[in-house]
């Protein structure tokens, strides 16, 4: 068990702080006052966060800190704080660790008993949520879902039943692709694309997957973008498809075991949850040959 109190006396900190998303304005004073205070930025991209400090006249040192360099930086940033140097993590945008690294630094410095202190602040997939108009009362974050075809479809049935809005994040190359496998798996939902957040150009496009998809067929978009997507209605959740991950085989044996139906009975019933002909699941399910196959 790990117990932090946060300002319960002063120790070197790990301090998480939001950076804009976009409109710099959006900088919180806590979050300028801090990283004018700590001992070192840890950064994603020290590059753009020069940027970011340059804005605000902060002098702070930098230290690069992302995916290829984490763990070898994690040592050091730790050997610092046991220093007694307090640090800030910041990202390229947004939140740390929320689909930007941070994580294991976190979880590190909470297993050698560093205070790690949470500023808030900008956050993409909340702003997408509220201003998507639809339910924000129960959402599920999801972030960049799979890259590969089948890996995705996986992961989208995966999340299919969830009443919750679901949320996630995606490249302006990828966009139209992934719209079209949640068509594919998940269905025609109410959907919201959110891209360019606070910034200039910043717009939402809310309507169904169809619909998104057709506008999506006619203009080319550019920015990072945010998918907000409608959950399950109670009759989706009804029609969930539970025996979605079985093969016919195990559909069918499911019944002959859990209810002790006959394999006719059992066979009628899956024929008729997947739309199938009785005749095309008896052959699937008495060929031998067949009996791994969907």
């Amino acid at each position: 068990m790990n117990k932090q109190s946060s300002f319960e006396k002063e120790r070197a900190t790990v301090y998480v702080v939001p950076t804009p998303i976009g409109n710099l304005e959006d900088i919180t004073y806590r979050a300028l006052t801090t990283l004018r205070s700590v001992s070192l930025i840890a950064a994603e991209d020290t590059r753009n966060t020069k940027n970011l400090l340059r804005h605000f006249d902060i002098a702070t040192p930098l230290i690069s800190y992302h995916e290829h360099n984490k763990l070898t930086r994690e040592k050091q940033i730790l050997t610092k704080i046991k220093q007694g140097e307090s640090i800030a993590l910041v990202s390229d945008a947004g939140m740390p660790a929320i689909s930007d690294p941070g994580h294991e630094l976190i979880q590190a410095a909470i297993q050698h008993d560093i205070p790690v202190v949470v500023l808030p602040g900008a956050n993409a997939a909340l702003c997408a949520l509220v201003g998507s108009g639809l339910s924000a009362k129960e959402f599920y974050f999801y972030g960049f879902l799979p890259r590969k075809k089948k890996e995705k479809e996986i992961e989208l049935q995966r999340l299919a039943s969830l009443q919750a809005t679901l949320l996630f994040y995606e490249s302006p190359y990828r966009v139209k692709e992934t719209l079209q496998a949640i068509r594919e798996v998940i269905g025609n939902r109410h959907v919201a694309l959110a891209r360019e957040l606070t910034k200039r150009f910043e717009s939402y496009l809310r309507g169904t997957v169809d619909e998104v998809i057709a506008y999506l067929d006619k203009s080319e978009i550019k920015g990072e973008c945010c998918i907000v997507l409608e959950g399950t209605t109670k009759t989706e959740q009804s029609d969930y498809l539970w025996w979605s991950s079985l093969t016919i085989v195990e559909h069918v044996e499911h019944y002959l075991k859990s209810e002790a139906l006959s394999s006719k009975e059992a066979i009628k019933r899956v024929a008729k949850e997947r739309k199938l002909s009785k005749r095309e699941v008896y052959q699937k399910y008495h060929v031998r040959e067949g009996m791994t196959e969907e």
